[in-house]
């Protein structure tokens, strides 16, 4: 017997979309690891496993995995790709997504492009979390991070405009620091304008890639923060732009950008390790 998944990226940042809103798989972290695999699977950036909602007000329960196999709870531009399958499913423009991190409101514009209301950063040490109290805008860490969370923890680091530092090399490090005790996704910001700036991010559990939408969240709140930006602020990733605001009235980040169905599909779970 197969089970359905949908493909689908934001920006070149991917996700295997599997559907248990109808009954439990067995999707284990093992098989969620092998499934994950670019290899030996379907590869994939996070996998995205949708249960039956359970608080009132939303349309679905969203649980997001790192390609490890481990939790993660949220993950911006598998959002709107949720957003974007559940608003064609149910004919509605403003899907609301149940996640760990809490509900996230979208709304699917004219145009295709969706906005994901990501609620507002956690600044403190213990909710980012940090191992022990420091300053969160100053990490005594290389490059001087700051820290926040949009659901999971980010660390920005700022560099210069000709700095060219490879995220491969210096990410992984940064990530297993103890400082971190459920690990961190590690973001290489330069800015360009008070109303731009380049990122490339470097997740946990899943290496570099193409776009991070929660990444680009915790660079304009930490850019804000420094003084280096304004509150909206393009963010320019490897596999494309996304608009972030961190609107003022109620401190919550709002994010905009594309979502895009590569393809469906069906595999045989059990032809993968448990």
């Amino acid at each position: 017997m197969k089970t359905s998944f949908y493909k689908m990226h934001g920006l070149g940042n991917d996700f295997v979309v599997m559907d248990e809103r109808a009954g439990r798989l067995d999707l284990t972290p093992a098989r969620i690891a092998a499934l994950s695999d670019r290899q030996r699977g379907i590869g994939c950036d996070q996998f995205v496993v949708l249960r039956p909602a359970c608080r009132e007000g939303a349309d679905v329960f969203v649980r997001f995995f790192n390609a490890d196999g481990s939790e993660s709870g949220a993950c911006g531009n598998a959002s709107r790709c949720v957003a974007a399958l559940i608003g064609r499913e149910r004919g509605i423009a403003t899907p609301v997504l149940q996640t760990r991190a809490g509900l996230l409101e979208s709304e699917i514009a004219a145009d295709g492009t969706i906005s994901v209301d990501m609620g507002p950063p956690a600044l403190g040490w213990r909710d980012i979390p940090l191992a022990r109290e420091v300053d969160t805008l100053h990490l005594p860490l290389w490059g001087d991070p700051a820290a926040a969370s949009m659901g999971n923890p980010h660390a920005t680091v700022f560099l210069e405009a000709d700095d060219a530092t490879d995220p491969r090399r210096q990410g992984p490090v940064m990530e297993h620091d103890p400082l971190f005790p459920e690990r961190a996704n590690i973001g290489f910001a330069q800015v360009r304008a008070r109303d731009a700036m380049r990122l490339r991010v470097w997740e946990r559990g899943a290496g570099l890639t193409l776009a991070c939408g929660s990444g680009a969240c915790a660079a304009v709140v930490n850019g804000v923060r420094r003084g280096l930006v304004d509150r909206t602020c393009a963010v320019e990733m490897d596999g494309g732009v996304l608009s972030v605001t961190w609107r003022e009235a109620d401190g919550h980040v709002l994010m905009r950008g594309p979502a895009t169905l590569s393809f469906e599909g069906s595999v045989a779970l059990d032809t993968y390790p448990r």
